[in-house]
């Protein structure tokens, strides 16, 4: 095999740095954190809210984001991890792989719901903040899959082909060894980097808030992640005839769907402010529609 023609399998998975194993999955996606964190801060400073103020709100979402990521895994695996003789500990063994990005948008939506209730910031205008942030991170954050040697796709021959180590679990039993396989991690990476440029885009032209560049980032991953997800060859639970994260996926985008329409029926105009009135926690807008309301 031409190692030149495809991606190799790579030799090491992590580094020991005195007592310490620091894996490559976990760099990944603390970076891709990072990322999301600073986009988030530059896009509502543009805003006028205070900076650091993203950070604040991090604080609440990034913990309840992996809770939630993991668990969702978890319960989407069962058979990963719940039989005759398994060890529970593994169930919390996140650097070993395992995250589910849609249960961690889950968890993630609920930290952010109380952290920008704390920082005083508009939980929608924090969604649009981060939305093109979050598919950095996927971007970044798909790598560690790549040095976990996991989520791989059907065997093929392309060039690009990337070669999984025999040893490895995941790789269905009869398939002969020195068999090459999709990048699934790759392409992922690749639609999210594209995402990334087009919700900038999209932005800079149409002034998208109230939730609504959010709502676009739901449903490109998620037609993006139908792809993926379906010619992945990892273990998934199935359900008529689909893998859980393909449902997952269709949900997302419905969900998506409901965020533009709802949003662009209540809230037609203009965002004036990213911030939320101390007072009440009314958003500046609510307040300034009251007082033109009064005023009639």
């Amino acid at each position: 095999m031409n190692l030149l023609q495809n991606i190799p399998a790579p030799e090491v998975s992590s580094i020991t740095v005195g007592p310490f194993v620091v894996h490559f999955y976990a760099l990944c996606i603390l970076a891709g954190i990072i990322a999301a964190v600073l986009i988030a801060d530059f896009r509502l400073k543009r805003r006028g809210v205070e900076s650091g103020k993203a950070l604040d709100i991090a604080m609440w979402t990034v913990p309840i984001a992996i809770i939630g990521a993991r668990l969702f895994h978890v319960l989407t695996h069962p058979g990963d991890y719940f039989y005759e003789g398994a060890d529970l500990v593994d169930v919390f063994k996140v650097w070993e792989g395992g995250i589910a990005i849609y249960g961690g948008l889950i968890g993630g939506a609920a930290g952010a719901w109380i952290g920008t209730k704390r920082a005083g910031v508009k939980f929608w205008s924090f969604a649009d903040a981060v939305a093109p942030g979050i598919l950095l991170a996927q971007a970044i954050g798909r790598w560690g899959n790549y040095f976990n040697q996991e989520l791989f796709g059907t065997p093929t021959d392309l060039p690009w082909a990337l070669e999984i180590s025999g040893a490895n679990s995941a790789i269905p039993q009869g398939i002969p060894l020195g068999t090459t396989y999709h990048p699934t991690f790759l392409y992922e990476s690749i639609w999210s980097l594209i995402g990334v440029a087009l919700l900038f885009a999209l932005d800079r032209k149409y002034q998208l808030r109230w939730g609504k560049l959010f709502a676009i980032y739901v449903i490109y991953y998620s037609f993006g992640r139908i792809w993926t997800e379906s010619i992945r060859i990892d273990p998934s639970e199935v359900v008529l005839g689909l893998r859980i994260n393909v449902w997952s996926a269709i949900l997302g985008i419905a969900v998506g769907l409901a965020i533009w329409f709802i949003q662009s029926r209540r809230h037609p105009g203009v965002e004036t402010s990213a911030a939320l009135d101390s007072t009440n926690q009314k958003t500046l807008d609510e307040r300034v529609y009251e007082v033109d309301s009064d005023s009639k």
